[in-house]
């Protein structure tokens, strides 16, 4: 098998606690992450040229050494000792640089991929540390699962299986420097951290521990943040927030139809990017 096709899932943060600053310039995290069936798709082709082309759908996404996909392709090539090359076509459908972890979830579709292509067999954890090389959320893509993540967000614990809700993903299209928002946090000695619960058996457990302490830099800078927010909580939203380091909002319904009535309220009269998802 030489071709391979496979969707590449965005991910919200229900919880994103910053700990505090390592010594490496990174921050320790805690966070509580879910996938959601808002999807790239990914193509992978092997050939015989030794070159790595991608191409990207998105104008925002660049192509070639300087995209994810590359190097993670780059990255396995390179562990098989592999003088073939592949060609890497992304569809995306998830918005570029928007907190939903669209690259992470594109460069842990590519390991996957080229695992099987090459047949290296490598384990889920093998590929979970190849891809912490990478970024600190592809491994998240790998493992699958709805996790409690710590550490930079390596550290992956599963969580029992999470109450299934309806998404509503909105992006105004502002551009949110991910590095700008950890470089401008203030970081305060704050007491014990919030105790989560051992099992989510309903909707409203996971809106109460929705929280994110990067909204406290990127709400002021971008107000549009808070009024979307606002927005979703008057269309019907049970709970909102920032997924990441924004600036996508979500708003957390319990049907589709509901969503989907939210999405045509809330946007109404702009061009943000809006779309309805279900919890994976």
């Amino acid at each position: 098998m030489d071709t391979l096709t496979l969707s590449a899932p965005a991910k919200i943060n229900y919880l994103l606690d910053v700990i505090g600053k390592r010594p490496d310039g990174y921050h320790d995290l805690r966070m509580i992450m879910q996938r959601v069936n808002l999807c790239d798709e990914i193509t992978l082709a092997l050939t015989d040229s030794p070159e790595i082309i991608v191409t990207c759908s998105s104008k925002g996404a660049p192509d070639g050494p300087g995209n994810i996909a590359w190097k993670a392709a780059r990255l396995l090539l390179d562990r098989a000792g592999s003088e073939r090359g592949v060609t890497i076509a992304i569809t995306k459908n998830i918005p570029v640089a928007a907190g939903l972890g669209g690259g992470s979830s594109d460069a842990a579709s590519v390991l996957m991929g080229m695992n099987v292509l090459l047949q290296l067999g490598l384990t889920e954890q093998e590929l979970m540390e190849a891809g912490c090389t990478l970024g600190a959320d592809v491994p998240f893509f790998i493992f699958k699962k709805t996790a409690l993540a710590e550490g930079i967000g390596e550290k992956l614990t599963p969580l029992a299986e999470m109450p299934k809700c309806w998404i509503l993903l909105v992006n105004p299209g502002v551009h949110v420097s991910t590095a700008w928002v950890y470089r401008s946090l203030q970081l305060t000695s704050r007491g014990q951290l919030n105790r989560l619960p051992q099992f989510f058996e309903s909707i409203e457990q996971v809106v109460s521990i929705l929280s994110n302490d990067l909204e406290t830099v990127t709400i002021p800078a971008f107000p549009i943040i808070a009024d979307i927010k606002a927005r979703l909580m008057n269309s019907g939203a049970v709970g909102s927030l920032m997924s990441g380091s924004g600036p996508t909002v979500f708003g957390i319904f319990k049907s589709q139809l509901a969503a989907e009535s939210a999405r045509r309220e809330v946007t109404q009269g702009t061009d943000w990017f809006a779309a309805v998802a279900e919890t994976l």
